[in-house]
């Protein structure tokens, strides 16, 4: 069971694609909602060192923070895709 983690934002539309791409792999995660005010995501900031969305984590894989996704959704078709 992936143990992975979502940071994101509602009605984000690059958020919307990452959670598409878990759903569509069936793959469980723990989502984070964001606030909207760039200068209240301390906690996103301190995983990923910036404080835009999507952000994944999957530290069974050392993944701590990884922005974009495009990157993000490319990443899981490749580490969790049949």
């Amino acid at each position: 069971m992936a143990n992975l983690e979502l940071y994101e934002l509602d009605g984000c539309p690059y958020c919307a694609k990452v959670t598409e791409k878990l759903d569509e792999l069936d793959l469980d995660y723990e989502s984070h909602m964001v606030p909207r005010s760039h200068s209240d995501r301390t906690e996103v900031e301190e995983v990923s060192g910036q404080t835009g969305v999507p952000v994944l984590v999957d530290p069974d894989n050392g993944v701590e923070g990884m922005p974009e996704s495009d990157d993000i959704v490319e990443y899981l078709e490749e580490t969790y895709g049949a």
